[in-house]
């Protein structure tokens, strides 16, 4: 199997966590939705219903799914395992969270990925931070990151070394400090590629340089509104070249993608995406893409 380096290709692997895994119930949810700052505390059996059927449309793909466990040292936010590790071609790097409170899920990632027998690359360390959700391949030698709240210049430099002559070029794109309902902004709240030529963007707070280079790369950018963006109209996943799985509640962003040639699934996912601010993308980790 050779793997390729990007947001859209065929999904063939995956890490998932399902929510009854990451909620655990509704003492766990009470004890730490607040301080992780979801809008509101997730119920758990609608939630553990959002994930089954969101979980469905995954496999859909015939994508290879490896499950997390229930860990006692990580917290809600594990649900999103995009954050905690990034795919390179040497194997698995492993983030440095942000998020103070998500600090132990690298290492919990990384437990039940060498069991299974996925290499590990390396590590972010302290005071480097790197989180997954900043980090877009736009092709398989050339990688984009987010400089922002959950990701600094020493993540950025660390992740450089450990890349090494694997890629020929990494743009850092400098995110806005944007006041919203979530305490995140990362890179891939802002854009979404569906497909070689084809990326879903928030251009408002897209950075324009990024922009810009984005369409010198011929990559055609379908825009999301601003009423549609914290619904997460921005937050698009890949399972294949233009097949795309957002959530519900966003009509304009999936009639501008079929419009631009794209296949669109969607899934409910108040309780497990809207409260915790964190869409298809962050609920994936892509650990081989075709």
């Amino acid at each position: 199997m050779i793997a390729v380096l990007s947001e859209h290709g065929r999904l063939a692997s995956v890490l998932l966590k399902h929510a009854r895994e990451a909620f655990i119930n509704e003492a766990t949810i009470a004890s730490q939705w607040k301080r992780l700052n979801f809008s509101a505390p997730p119920d758990v059996a609608r939630a553990q219903d959002e994930y089954e059927r969101f979980a469905e449309i995954v496999a859909t793909s015939g994508c290879e799914i490896l499950w997390l466990p229930a860990d006692g040292n990580t917290t809600l936010d594990s649900i999103y395992t995009r954050d905690a590790a990034i795919e390179s071609d040497a194997g698995i790097i492993l983030a440095s969270m942000g998020k103070a409170a998500r600090a132990a899920e690298p290492e919990a990632q990384a437990r039940e990925l060498h069991a299974h027998g996925w290499p590990i690359a390396g590590s972010i360390v302290p005071p480097g931070q790197l989180e997954g959700g900043d980090l877009v391949w736009l092709d398989g030698r050339t990688l984009a990151v987010g400089l922002g709240a959950r990701t600094n210049a020493e993540g950025i430099r660390q992740l450089t070394v450990l890349l090494g002559d694997s890629i020929d070029e990494l743009i850092v794109v400098p995110l806005p400090d944007y006041p919203g309902q979530h305490d995140v902004m990362h890179l891939m709240s802002l854009i979404s590629p569906v497909d070689r030529d084809l990326a879903v963007v928030y251009s408002r707070l897209l950075p324009g340089a990024f922009r810009q280079t984005l369409l010198e790369r011929g990559i055609r950018l379908v825009e999301v509104a601003d009423d549609e963006f914290d619904t997460m109209g921005c937050n698009v996943l890949a399972l294949g070249p233009r097949e795309c799985l957002m959530l519900n509640g966003n009509p304009n962003t999936r009639e501008a993608l079929e419009k631009a040639g794209a296949s669109v699934r969607v899934y409910d996912g108040v309780e497990i995406s809207l409260k915790g601010g964190g869409g298809p993308t962050c609920l994936t980790r892509p650990l081989v893409r075709l």
